[in-house]
């Protein structure tokens, strides 16, 4: 079997599992707020899904979406998640030659891109009570120069749930403009955080704001998110899009009925994920040699060290797996830090992350002796 078929074959098997706890992807698995179900069903039954969306996204959701962001005047594309939108602007930017600026921890697959692309991969460590788990500005600038093309901040942080003051993004942008450096704000969980900046205001000539309805309104397997950048900018980028065809027209409407109930459905999956956070701090508080070394996160989702219990990530993975609990190895943020750590989704029912706490001490217990581990993803 080649990579990708025992990849597929693994996550397959999580899929086929209807009863699963989906405790490690940041997905949200809040019930849906009854309008964005009408909405999808209303698509679906009016038979949209025949005809082609228009290329950049419905008018109504691209306003929307630079609405709800701050933007006035930005432009957006509506893309198949924001994973395409990332690889947009990689592939647009990124060149032999060139550089690609991020931190570590962060998000893989942009980092992935840019390296296909032929750029050179900058990775700034993060992680560590010497660093205050974030990057400072100082640190940035002394790791750009001309050559670097793009400046990639996932804001908040996935995984470590850190988020950036206005301060901070301003700092960030000024470098970016310095070295003539477009600067990515990876804006997926900005609705988990207490307070949220995008680049694009400060940066309006080289920044592009990217945001998905993945996460906070619990659309990941409709694939629907956007790149949102002012028209100059735009009109660099929307050229090479891969899907001039526009993207799904039942995740678009879904899309757009989650903007217009926001306010409500966010109060509602706050406070759920902020209780689950709670949570797992009071049964990390419980355990020797685990902790929490951000808290309270500004994702939908926390990280758990277990390093100095010494339990590795993946046998902790492997054994919740077991008692059907999807949890994430850190490995799969990042090889230089992932033995440290497990990572755990918080958007989920409140039953699902009692599951997982009160099997934690067990769990633990017998990954501290495991040795036989499956490949994990």
């Amino acid at each position: 079997m080649s990579t990708l078929d025992i990849k597929n074959a693994y996550f397959d098997r999580l899929f086929a599992d209807a009863d699963l706890k989906w405790l490690g992807q940041n997905t949200n698995h809040v019930p849906m707020h009854p309008a964005v179900a009408e909405a999808m069903h209303a698509a679906i039954d009016g038979e949209r899904f025949h005809a082609y969306a228009p290329p950049a996204g419905l008018e109504a959701l691209r306003a929307g979406i630079v609405a709800d962001l701050g933007l006035p005047g930005a432009s957006a594309l509506v893309t198949d998640g924001a994973v395409a939108a990332l690889a947009l602007i990689c592939r647009v930017f990124c060149k032999p030659g060139s550089r690609f600026v991020t931190t570590d921890p962060g998000w893989k697959w942009p980092l992935q891109f840019a390296a296909q692309a032929g750029a050179e991969v900058v990775e700034i460590p993060i992680w560590g009570p010497d660093y205050n788990y974030r990057l400072s500005p100082e640190r940035l600038a002394a790791e750009v120069d001309h050559n670097t093309a793009i400046i990639y901040l996932v804001d908040p942080n996935n995984p470590l749930g850190i988020t950036y003051t206005a301060d901070e993004i301003g700092a960030f942008a000024a470098i970016a403009r310095d070295v003539g450096a477009i600067l990515i704000h990876d804006s997926t969980y900005r609705d988990f955080a207490q307070g949220h900046t995008p680049a694009s205001l400060i940066y309006p000539e080289g920044a592009v704001t990217v945001v998905s309805f993945s996460k906070w309104l619990g659309l990941a397997g409709m694939r629907i998110g956007a790149l949102v950048a002012y028209p100059a900018l735009m009109d660099r980028i929307a050229p090479f899009s891969t899907a001039p065809l526009g993207a799904n027209v039942v995740a678009q409407a879904a899309a757009l009925a989650g903007l217009s109930v926001k306010a409500e459905w966010m109060a509602e999956v706050q406070r759920i994920q902020r209780h689950n956070q709670d949570l797992i701090k009071q049964a990390v508080d419980q355990l020797p040699g685990f902790s929490m070394p951000v808290y309270p996160s500004h994702g939908n989702f926390v990280v758990v060290e277990c390093i100095e219990a010494g339990i590795r990530p993946e046998a902790l993975v492997a054994e919740f797996q077991t008692a059907g609990i999807m949890i994430r190895q850190g490995a799969y943020h990042t090889p230089r830090f992932g033995d440290r750590f497990i990572k755990v989704s918080t958007s989920v029912p409140v039953a699902w992350m009692e599951a997982f706490c009160a099997l934690l001490p067990e769990m633990a217990g017998r990954a501290r002796s495991r040795n036989d581990i499956p490949p994990l993803f």
